[in-house]
């Protein structure tokens, strides 16, 4: 068992608020990833825990269309579908404090909403350039779940940003071509930077600074 039984009932509490339907898209690949098997157990447990919650498993080699489609090239990885794909993607096993961020984000994609105000949302209506968030996390960082949960708020709430949360310990080689010394670092469109859990607002800010560096040689 890869949950906690206090785990699964506070899970069993939060899935109450679902809406719609939430699709768990997991790709591994046993023989060659050493926490793929975690990963797809837990997500094929929390599968049991409500009927709005779908879960498919694919081989990141022998399902290749599909990892194409979601545009996973890393795994484990797990794409969270609702109605539509907001672009949103985990990589690694959603453990220690990641898991409660885990859980709001599928229950804000069965929504199809957040609880970003209103002044956030016209902000983010503005970003009108593909934006990639990439967030490194780790399971004992209290502060990495803020980034990520506003990472993948901002996926939702605007059709051109997607975002990655990366668990920092299982993908080193990712760590190394970013610099990441510390945790939460997110990238942006994979050339700049910043640390920290900002407050959304700070994020935006950092999101079009990002933009207008890469689209204005004045900030190059």
């Amino acid at each position: 068992m890869v949950l906690q039984e206090s785990d699964k009932q506070n899970i069993l509490k939060k899935f109450v608020g679902l809406a719609d339907d939430v699709e768990l898209i997991v790709f591994s690949q046993e023989s060659e990833c050493q926490f793929c098997k975690e990963t797809r157990e837990m997500v094929l447990e929390l599968g049991t825990l409500s009927e709005k919650i779908k879960v498919k498993v694919y081989d990141l080699v022998l399902n290749g269309d599909e990892a194409m489609n979601y545009k996973i090239k890393n795994i484990p990885a797990i794409a969270i579908v609702g109605k539509i794909d907001y672009g949103i993607r985990y990589y690694g096993v959603p453990a220690g404090y990641e898991l409660a961020a885990f859980i709001d984000t599928i229950i804000d994609v069965s929504k199809g909403k957040t609880s970003l105000s209103d002044a956030l949302k016209t902000k983010l209506a503005e970003i009108k350039k593909p934006v990639h968030l990439q967030v490194f996390v780790s399971p004992t960082c209290p502060y990495c779940p803020k980034a990520a949960r506003t990472a993948h708020q901002f996926a939702i709430e605007n059709e051109n940003i997607r975002s990655d949360v990366i668990e920092l310990v299982e993908f080193p080689y990712l760590a190394q071509r970013y610099s990441v010394m510390s945790v939460p670092h997110i990238v942006i469109n994979n050339d700049t930077s910043f640390l920290g859990a900002q407050p959304p607002e700070i994020f935006i800010e950092q999101i079009a600074l990002a933009l207008r560096s890469a689209y204005n040689p004045m900030y190059s």
